[in-house]
């Protein structure tokens, strides 16, 4: 699923605006341009396994109360943190759906092991050569 294809309810969403830092000069002291945006992850209806993904790939952002908080203050306006903040929100739901391959555990073939053994031996072999030479 491509970030482009999540559609998030709006009754899941709540924005909040905060006093942001960095580059802006007196307008980062006077308006509050930071979007901390807050999704209901339960609301979603998201599928077990997304749900399980989404959990390890939020982290802490994820509350208690299965609010998942992302804040975004990268941007000078409201609306481009606005856009960023339901951007990563979008991403992180496309992450959580892809399915990781399952793994098949190997055991290595018979001639594999061998081929090891020999080469330990043949560096065994060198390292017992370079002890002192005894003069007979």
């Amino acid at each position: 699923m491509k970030p482009e294809d999540v559609r998030v309810p709006e009754e899941a969403l709540s924005e909040t605006f905060l006093a942001s830092t960095g580059p802006g000069g007196q307008n980062v002291n006077k308006v509050a341009t930071a979007c901390q945006l807050r999704c209901n992850v339960y609301a979603l209806g998201l599928p077990l396994h997304a749900y399980e993904k989404l959990k390890i790939l939020a982290g802490s952002r994820l509350t208690q109360g299965g609010e998942l908080v992302i804040t975004a203050r990268t941007h000078r306006t409201r609306e481009a943190n606005r856009e960023e903040a339901r951007r990563r929100l979008a991403t992180l739901i496309s992450d959580a759906h892809h399915q990781d391959a399952r793994r098949r555990p190997t055991k290595p073939s018979r001639a594999a092991k061998a081929k090891r053994v020999d080469s330990k031996k043949g560096r065994g072999a060198v390292k017992a050569m370079r002890g002192k030479v005894a003069l007979d």
